[in-house]
C-alpha cells in the first residue's frame, strides 16, 4: 500500500487489510472513524490538493483548530508528495505573515473566524489558495475533500525527501524552519512504537495539539504504525481524560496534564486499566513523579525530544524510570556530551552540550544554510544547544538550554541545579532560575518561585535554605514569588519572558 511513498507506506502498513478496524474515536460525539474511512478521506485530501496545483515539494500550511480533517490533511499532504507545515494556533497575523513569507506555501488553511485577517496576509505572501477549517470540522477544505473520490495513487517520495517543516519557537531571534524528511519521521515513530510496546490492542488518549512534534508526529504516527486506536480530544480536559481512561491504555502528555489530573480524586480508580503514561516537552517535577506513582501505581515515562530531531531518548519501558532524567538514547540514536567551546567529547558525569546523530535528525533549516552549518555537523551530529550529562548508568539528564547558562562573577551556574534545591524547600511548588544583568557580577542569579497553595514563601526562607546546600556564587541575589510561571502552549517555562520582565531588577 503506497509503496512508492516512503512515509505513507510506513504509516499505512499496520492497517492494510484492516479497513474496518477503529482508528479515531471522537471524545465528544463518540463517533468512530475506521482506518478505511480515514485513508479514503486522506486520499480525497490528496486529490483536492493536486487539483489546486500542489506538486511534489510544495508546502501546505495550516493554522486551524484541532479537528480530524486536519489529520486527514496531514496524511493527504504526504500522499500528494508535498510538505506539511502546521502552525501554532496562538500565532498572531504578524507571526503568520513571517512563516508564509518564509515557507512560500501553495495552499494555506486557516480558521474561518480568522479568514478576513489572514487572507490578505496570505495573498501578500504569494499564497495561491486559502481554504478554511473550523472548530466543527466544516469549511472550504472539507468541501474540497468531499468533491473528490478515494483512490488516489500516492506520489513517489524517497526517504530523504521532505515530509514536513516545523518552525522552532523562536525565543531567541527568528524562528527556524526545521526540515523533516520521510525517513526522520518514519524511523522515529517505528522505534517509539516498539520501545513503548504499542500494538493494535492499544487505545491512546490523544489530547495534545497537532501543530507540534509530540501530538502530530509521535502520538499520531505511533498510533498509525501500531494499527491502534486514539480517543481524539480537542485539547486537555481533565473530566474527559478521566472518563476515557477506563477504555484506554496510554496517555501522552506534558507535565501540566499530570499536575492537573492529580487534583482529581477519581484518578486512582480511573487509571487502573492504563499501561503507559508518557511525559515530555518540558521537565517533570520529581514531586509530580512521586505523587503520580503513589496515586496510580504507575511510573510516568519521561522522554527527550526536539523539533529538529523528534525523540532522542526515553526512560525504559522495563526498568527504572528515574525522575529527573530522560533515560537512555533510543535505538538508532547516538548521543554524546561535548565541551561547548572545543567540541571535544566529555567524560561520564561532566556537563556539556548534548549532540545527537541518527535517522531521526532533521535535514537542516529551511533557507538558512549558515544556521544549518552552525548546528548540524557534516558528519551528521546535531548540536542540540541543551546542556546535560550522562551518568555512570547511562541515564541522560538535561540541566538546561545553553542560552540559560548563567555566568556570574566568572563562575558557571546551571539553573537546574539551583532549581532542584529550591524545589525541595518547604512550601515551594516549583521554581525557575534566570540570569539578570548586574553591574558588578555581569549576570546575577535570580529565582522566580511558585509556592504551594496556602504556603508562605519569601526571599529569606529561600536564601536561608540554600546556605548549606549551594556555593555562594550559585545562590540567588533576589527571590521573586509569583502565582505561576509563564509557559507556552506545550508547557515549557518561558525563561526568555522572565528575563525580559526582570531585566532592570538591578539597574
Amino acid at each position: 500500500m503506497y509503496d512508492a511513498n516512503h512515509l505513507a507506506h510506513a504509516i499505512s502498513r499496520a492497517s492494510d487489510g484492516r479497513h474496518d478496524a477503529p482508528f479515531l474515536r471522537d471524545a465528544v460525539s463518540g463517533k468512530v472513524m475506521t482506518y478505511g474511512a480515514f485513508w479514503n478521506a486522506a486520499e480525497q485530501m490528496a486529490s483536492a490538493l493536486q487539483r489546486l496545483g500542489v506538486q511534489s515539494g510544495d508546502r501546505v500550511a495550516v493554522q486551524a483548530p484541532k479537528e480530524i480533517p486536519m489529520l486527514e490533511l496531514y496524511v493527504g499532504t504526504v500522499l500528494a508528495g508535498a510538505v506539511f507545515l502546521p502552525l501554532n494556533t496562538a500565532y498572531t497575523s504578524e507571526e503568520v505573515e513571517y512563516f508564509l513569507g518564509d515557507a512560500t506555501p501553495r495552499v494555506f488553511v486557516c480558521d474561518p473566524d480568522r479568514q478576513d485577517a489572514l487572507a490578505s496576509v496570505a495573498s501578500g505572501c504569494g499564497v495561491a489558495h486559502v481554504l478554511t477549517l473550523g472548530s466543527n470540522g466544516a469549511g472550504t477544505l472539507t468541501e474540497a475533500r468531499d468533491a473528490e473520490e478515494p483512490g488516489f495513487e500516492a506520489v513517489a517520495r524517497d526517504a530523504l525527501d521532505l515530509a514536513a517543516i516545523l518552525y522552532t519557537s523562536g525565543t531567541t531571534g527568528r524562528s527556524k524552519g526545521a526540515m523533516l524528511t520521510h525517513r526522520a519521521l518514519a524511523s522515529n515513530s517505528e522505534v517509539l512504537r516498539d520501545y513503548w510496546r504499542f500494538t493494535d490492542q492499544d487505545v491512546l488518549v490523544h489530547a495534545l495539539p497537532i501543530f507540534h512534534t509530540h501530538g502530530l508526529f509521535v502520538a499520531t504516527n505511533v498510533t498509525l504504525m501500531a494499527g491502534a486506536q486514539a480517543i481524539f480530544m480537542r485539547g486537555f480536559d481533565a473530566d474527559a481524560i478521566i472518563a476515557a481512561m477506563p477504555q484506554a491504555t496510554a496517555l501522552m502528555g506534558v507535565p501540566t496534564f499530570y499536575t492537573r489530573l492529580l487534583k482529581d480524586p477519581r484518578l486512582g480508580k480511573a487509571s487502573k486499566n492504563m499501561r503507559l503514561f508518557v511525559s515530555g516537552s518540558a521537565p517533570l517535577l520529581a514531586e509530580t513523579h512521586d505523587r503520580w506513582r503513589k496515586v496510580t501505581g504507575h511510573a510516568i515515562l519521561e522522554r527527550y525530544g526536539m523539533t529538529e530531531t523528534n525523540m532522542n531518548t526515553s526512560n525504559p519501558y522495563d526498568g527504572d524510570r528515574r525522575a529527573g532524567t530522560v533515560g537512555f538514547p533510543l535505538p538508532g540514536v547516538d548521543l554524546k556530551v561535548c565541551d561547548p567551546e572545543s567540541g571535544a567529547e566529555l567524560p561520564t558525569g561532566e556537563i556539556g552540550v548534548i549532540e545527537v546523530r541518527g535517522d531521526n535528525v532533521f535535514a537542516g533549516y529551511w533557507q538558512m544554510p549558515e544556521k544549518t552549518a552552525e548546528e548540524l555537523r557534516e558528519d551528521g551530529w546535531f548540536i542540540t544547544g541543551d546542556l546535560g550529562f550522562v551518568d555512570a548508568d547511562g541515564y541522560v539528564t538535561i540541566v538546561g538550554r545553553g542560552k540559560d547558562l548563567i555566568i556570574s562573577g566568572g563562575f558557571n551556574v546551571y539553573p537546574k541545579e539551583v532549581e532542584g534545591v529550591i524545589d525541595d524547600l518547604p512550601g515551594v511548588l516549583e521554581s525557575a532560575v534566570i540570569a539578570v544583568p548586574h553591574d558588578d557580577f555581569g549576570e546575577a542569579v535570580v529565582a522566580v518561585v511558585v509556592p504551594h497553595d496556602g504556603a508562605s514563601v519569601d526571599q529569606g526562607l529561600v536564601q536561608s535554605g540554600l546556605v548549606e546546600k549551594l556555593a555562594k556564587f550559585k545562590q540567588p541575589k533576589k527571590v521573586i514569588v509569583v502565582e505561576a510561571l509563564p509557559r507556552n502552549t506545550m508547557g515549557k517555562v518561558q525563561k526568555n519572558v522572565m528575563r525580559e520582565t526582570y531585566k532592570e531588577l538591578f539597574s
